[in-house]
């Protein structure tokens, strides 16, 4: 069922951000100021808005279990690396460190692999277990992210040092060197075969990426930035050049649309408008935005996907989680109801971030 919403006000929501963000760099200022001060001052975020506050603790009051587990019910009530994921960063969104280190602790209990810093993609209530120790990748990035963040903001050495970890095993594991470039792959198992990779062009989380870089330095993460942003430029097919969810890589610049999968810019592929917005990398996001914008300029809804090979679209539109996201991008209404799934949920709040 497709969510409805109502529209915002985009200048009290713009006078709103700019606000947050003057006393942002107002208290930074200040701090920087101080006579005696030689460390850096520790991050610190505007205030969320009373919409942004109302959100989370809804997200968190249906999604989150009280052990810190993330709760996909959408999926069986399953939990998963990516959902834990999520749970990591908005808890830091929120300044919740108490529910930052449930989270973070069920994750690393359950969900963690022995054998190396990544952690299992699937855990299941039923049998009270890990059922799948295959990892995401991005799953891992965005704890690994999350943990970083959380590490510096509350002076935590465990957070940060796991994150080295976790970073350190991403960069050995799930990259590999074929057709001279640096090909971040989506999981150890089931996407490297003789006669191609397959990639997720939704794994390529630009903000923590960047993070990484600046926390290991370029040469570690910089060649792994460069060939995927060069893969998500070649990764444009059909009239409107949309990435789609699944790519398989045969050449250096020899890409196309995975064949096993369905050719759809959809549920994964939105997440490219995502980071991209997140990681200020407009000319990536910039054909999603034109087909988005031209949708609009036909007053009709935006469609939950569309098949890049034959042009047809869903005939329902976004969900709340898409919507909040075309928001995001093209800098218009977000929807104010949160989705009661925990996927276009997480999207909804993820958009915030």
């Amino acid at each position: 069922m497709v969510d409805d919403y109502r529209r915002i006000d985009r200048r009290t929501f713009a006078i709103g951000l700019m606000a947050a963000l003057a006393a942002c760099n107002k208290s930074q200022k200040s701090e920087a100021a101080m006579p005696g001060m030689h460390t850096a001052p520790r991050p610190t975020l505007p205030a969320p808005s009373p919409v942004a506050t109302s959100f989370w603790n809804a997200w968190r009051t249906h999604f989150l279990a009280p052990e810190g587990r993330v709760v996909d019910t959408g999926n069986g009530d399953i939990s998963h690396s990516e959902g834990q994921s999520y749970g990591l960063l908005l808890a830091y969104q929120a300044g919740e460190r108490d529910t930052f280190t449930r989270i973070a602790e069920w994750t690393e209990a359950n969900l963690a692999r022995r054998d190396m810093a990544l952690y299992g993609w699937r855990w299941e209530p039923a049998a009270r277990a890990m059922t799948d120790t295959n990892n995401a990748t991005d799953g891992d990035i965005v704890i690994a992210w999350a943990l970083a963040l959380a590490g510096e903001r509350w002076n935590e050495p465990r957070w940060t040092e796991r994150a080295r970890e976790v970073r350190a095993a991403i960069r050995k594991h799930c990259v590999i060197t074929r057709y001279n470039r640096q090909l971040l792959i989506p999981g150890l198992q089931g996407f490297v075969e003789d006669a191609g990779v397959t990639l997720n062009p939704s794994y390529f989380v630009w903000p923590a990426l960047d993070q990484f870089a600046k926390a290991d330095g370029m040469a570690t993460w910089g060649r792994v930035i460069r060939d995927s942003e060069d893969l998500l430029r070649l990764s444009r097919f059909g009239r409107h050049d949309l990435p789609c969810d699944w790519i398989r890589v045969t050449g250096t610049r020899s890409v196309a649309p995975a064949p096993d999968k369905p050719p759809r810019f959809g549920y994964d592929a939105i997440r490219v408008a995502l980071w991209g917005a997140q990681g200020n990398r407009t000319d990536l996001t910039a054909p999603v935005a034109s087909y988005w914008r031209s949708c609009l300029a036909q007053h009709r809804p935006i469609p939950a996907w569309i098949d890049v090979v034959s042009g047809q679209e869903a005939d329902y539109a976004l969900s709340n989680g898409g919507a909040a996201i075309a928001g995001r991008l093209l800098g218009t209404a977000y929807p104010t109801q949160l989705s009661n799934d925990y996927f276009a949920a997480s999207q909804q709040m993820l958009a915030q971030v």
